[in-house]
C-alpha cells in the first residue's frame, strides 16, 4: 500500500525534490521509503511513497521502469491474483528474468505485455496508479473496481496534477485551490464529495472502474472498463437454498484467502456484526494460527460492540485484542480529521474507524474489513422500510401526503424523545423524533428516486444553505443512466453500491487506516463476489424481514445463531451530545455568526437557527450541524496548508 503523486508543466516548477515534497505530505500512505523519476524533456515527475507489504526487499521500489525502459509505473493497491498473473504472463512469453515477486513488478509486465485495456480486467485487486508511457509520451491513470484507492486528477495554473490525496498537491507553487460552491452543495446533501466531482475548480475523482489517458494536458473521458451495471442484470439463481449458501461460502473463502498473504503480520477488524464475523469466521477456518482480531468500545450504552465482537471471538479461537475507549479519548482526534480527510468529509463514524485502525497499527501492518456487505446483501434498514414506505406512499393521494408531511416537521423532537423513554422497551426507538421529522421530508415524496436521495439526503434543500450555488448532477439524479432493475430495493443497493460506498464508506477506512499506515483490505469486493452476489434472488438476501439473510446463513455455519442474531448496531459516536458538551466551545468558534459572514459560503440565519435549535434542545441538528462544522474546519487547514507553499 502506498501514496503517489505527480505533475506536467511547462513551467520551471517540475523537479524531482518538489515531486518528493510532496509525496512527504502523504508519508503515512508509504513511511517505508520514498523515490522519483522525471521526465525533463515532457515536463513530468511522479513520486512514490512505500509501504511495503510483500516483497519488502528493494525490488519492490518505485517508480518502477519496465525492462523494455517505455514505462515507468507509479502503483498504490494491491493485485492479489499477481502470482496467477504472472504464470499467464510467463505463458503468454515473458522470458525476461524477473527482479523480485512483488505484484507491481507483475502488474508492469502485463502492461507492457498486453497494454492498459487489457491488462485492467485481469486483475483482481484494490488499486489506483500513474503509468506514463516515454515512446508516446502519454499519461495513463486507473482505478480499481470497487473504488477502495482514492485518485484525484486535474489541472490547477499551469499544471496538471495527479495524487492519492490532495494534501499532496496544495503545497506546490502552481497551486490555486479554488473552492467549488456547487460541489460543497452536493457535499452538504450527502456528507462527502461524490465523484467524479471535488472541492476544488479544474479537479475531479477518477470514478471506480475507469481509466483516462492525458497528453500534452488535454484529458480524455474516463474509459470503463468493468460495469456493475451488467451484474445487476445477471439471471437470478433458483438453486436449493442450501446449494446457494454453498457456493457463497466458497466464493467468499477464495476471496478471503487471496487477501491473507502478506510478507509482513496481518489480521481483521471484528465488530461482532454479521460482515466482520463471517470474514473472521472464513478467515480462521482456513488459518493454522490464530488470527488477530481488534475491536473498540465505548463505555456508552447504544455505541458498544465490543462485548458481541468479544463473545464472536471466544467462539472462534482468535487472538482478540480490545481496547476501550473514554469520550476524551475520541475528542482529542477531532482537531486530526480536516487533515487526514482533506476534503470535506461528515460521517462521524471516521472517528472511530481512525481510533481502531490506530490500535490495529500497533500489532499488523495489514487488516482484513467487512465492509460492503450491507450493500451486496441488503443489510441497511431502508432497503426493507424504504421499500415499504415507497409502496404506501404511492397509494397515499398527494394533499394527505402533504398535509402528514408538513405535521411530522413541525413534531418537537425532543420532546418526543422524553415521552417515549416512559413506554414499554418493545415501543421504544432511538432518536424517534428525529426519524419522525427526517419522515416528514421524506413523505413529501411519491416517487423512488425522489424517495432515496431524501432518505440518504443531510441536507434535503443544499442550494438554500449555500449562497451562490447550484447542486451538479450526480447518478442519482440521471435515472435514464440506472440498469433496468425492477425490484425498487435492489434499486437501492445499486445506487448505494455506485455512490455511498466509494464516496462515504470506503473513503472513511482507506484515510484512517492510511494515516496510521495500516493497510485495509475488503473480501467482500473482490469482482467475484460482487458478481455472484447479484445473481442471488431476492428473498435469498431479504426473508422473512430479516436482512442479509444469505450471509446469516454462511455464518451460522462457524458460529452459534445466540451469537448474532441482534439488531443492527452502527459504527458511530454520540455526536449530538458532545456538540452540546465537550465540543461546544470548539463548534461555537466555527459557527460563529461573524466568522460565517466574512468567509461567506453559507446562508448564516440558516446555519445559526440550526445550531441555536440544536443547543436549545428544539431540534436535533447534530448530523447536519456535524457536516458544516466538518467543512469549516477543513477550511482552516487548508489555510493552513496553503501558507506553507514550497
Amino acid at each position: 500500500m502506498c501514496g503517489i503523486v505527480g505533475y506536467q508543466s511547462s513551467s520551471t516548477n517540475v523537479s524531482k525534490d518538489i515531486a518528493l515534497a510532496m509525496a512527504e505530505r502523504i508519508s503515512s500512505r508509504g513511511p517505508d521509503a520514498a523515490g522519483a523519476w522525471i521526465d525533463d524533456t515532457e515536463g513530468l515527475v511522479i513520486a512514490h511513497r512505500r509501504l511495503a507489504i510483500l516483497d519488502l526487499s528493494e525490488a519492490g521500489q518505485q517508480p518502477m521502469v519496465s525492462e523494455n525502459g517505455q514505462l515507468v509505473l507509479v502503483f498504490n493497491g494491491e493485485i492479489y491474483n499477481h502470482r496467477a498473473l504472472r504464470i499467464e504472463v510467463e505463458a503468454a512469453g515473458w522470458s525476461t528474468p524477473w527482479r523480485g515477486y512483488s505484484d507491481t513488478e507483475t502488474l508492469l509486465a502485463a502492461l507492457q505485455l498486453w497494454g492498459l485495456a487489457k491488462t485492467l480486467p485481469r486483475l483482481n485487486g484494490m488499486f489506483a496508479f500513474g503509468l506514463w508511457d516515454c515512446s508516446r509520451s502519454v499519461l495513463y491513470l486507473a482505478r480499481d473496481r470497487a473504488g477502495e484507492k482514492p485518485l484525484y486528477y486535474g489541472t490547477s495554473g499551469a499544471a496538471f496534477f495527479f495524487s492519492s490525496e490532495l494534501k499532496a498537491l496544495t503545497i506546490h507553487p502552481d497551486w490555486t485551490g479554488e473552492i467549488n460552491r456547487d460541489v460543497l452543495a452536493l457535499y452538504l446533501r450527502h456528507a462527502y464529495v461524490p465523484d467524479p466531482y471535488c472541492i476544488y475548480k479544474g479537479m475531479k475523482k477518477l470514478p471506480p472502474a475507469h481509466w483516462v489517458e492525458v497528453h500534452e494536458n488535454i484529458v480524455s473521458e474516463p474509459i470503463c472498463y468493468w460495469n456493475i451495471a451488467e451484474a445487476t442484470q445477471a439471471k437470478r439463481r433458483d438453486d436449493p437454498p442450501e446449494i446457494l449458501i454453498d457456493k457463497l461460502e466458497t466464493c467468499l473463502t477464495n476471496a478471503i484467502e487471496l487477501r491473507m498473504e502478506a510478507d509482513v503480520p496481518l489480521g481483521a477488524f471484528l465488530s461482532g456484526g454479521i460482515d466482520s464475523s463471517t470474514v473472521v469466521a472464513l478467515m480462521q477456518k482456513n488459518s493454522v494460527r490464530p488470527v488477530k482480531t481488534f475491536t473498540i468500545g465505548f463505555d456508552v450504552v447504544g455505541y458498544n460492540e465490543a462485548e458481541n465482537a468479544k463473545q464472536v471471538a471466544q467462539h472462534l479461537n482468535t487472538e482478540h485484542t480490545e481496547l476501550y475507549l473514554t469520550a476524551q479519548d475520541a475528542l482529542d482526534i477531532v482537531p486530526r480529521l480536516p487533515e487526514i480527510w482533506d476534503e470535506p468529509f461528515a460521517d462521524s463514524s471516521q472517528i472511530p474507524t481512525l481510533l481502531l485502525s490506530q490500535m490495529t497499527r500497533n500489532h499488523v501492518s495489514v487488516a482484513l474489513s467487512g465492509d460492503a456487505g450491507d450493500e451486496l446483501f441488503c443489510g441497511y434498514n431502508r432497503y426493507a422500510q424504504g421499500f415499504t414506505l415507497h409502496k404506501a406512499l404511492r397509494n397515499l393521494p398527494d394533499p394527505m401526503r402533504q398535509i402528514i408531511s408538513v405535521l411530522f416537521r413541525a413534531l418537537p423532537a425532543q420532546l418526543i424523545d422524553r415521552v417515549t423513554q416512559y413506554l414499554p422497551p418493545r415501543f421504544r426507538y432511538p432518536a424517534l423524533g428525529d426519524r419522525l421529522n427526517k419522515l416528514g421530508s421524506v413523505l413529501s415524496n411519491a416517487e423512488g428516486i425522489e424517495l432515496y436521495r431524501a432518505l440518504i439526503s443531510q441536507f434535503q434543500d443544499p442550494n438554500s444553505v449555500v449562497l451562490n450555488a447550484y447542486e451538479p448532477k450526480t447518478l442519482l439524479n440521471i435515472s435514464e443512466n440506472w440498469p433496468l432493475i425492477e425490484d425498487f430495493r435492489e434499486t437501492m443497493m445499486y445506487l448505494d453500491t455506485m455512490t455511498y460506498l466509494p464516496g462515504d464508506i470506503l473513503t472513511k477506512v482507506d484515510r484512517a487506516s492510511m494515516a496510521t499506515s495500516l493497510e485495509a483490505r475488503v473480501p467482500f469486493l473482490d469482482h467475484n463476489v460482487i458478481e455472484y452476489a447479484w445473481t442471488l434472488p431476492m428473498s435469498a438476501k431479504l426473508k422473512n424481514g430479516q436482512t442479509k439473510w444469505a450471509l446469516r446463513q454462511v455464518l451460522e455455519n462457524h458460529v452459534p445463531k445466540t451469537l448474532i442474531d441482534r439488531p443492527k448496531m452502527g459504527f458511530g459516536v454520540p455526536i449530538e451530545y458532545w456538540l452540546s458538551g465537550p465540543l461546544r466551545d470548539w463548534a461555537d468558534t466555527l459557527l460563529d455568526e461573524k466568522r460565517l459572514k466574512e468567509d461567506g459560503f453559507f446562508e448564516v440565519s440558516v446555519v445559526r437557527k440550526m445550531w441555536t435549535e440544536h443547543c436549545n434542545g428544539k431540534r436535533r441538528w447534530h448530523s447536519q450541524i456535524w457536516t458544516i462544522l466538518m467543512f469549516m474546519a477543513w477550511l482552516d487547514n487548508v489555510r493552513g496548508q496553503q501558507a506553507t507553499l514550497i
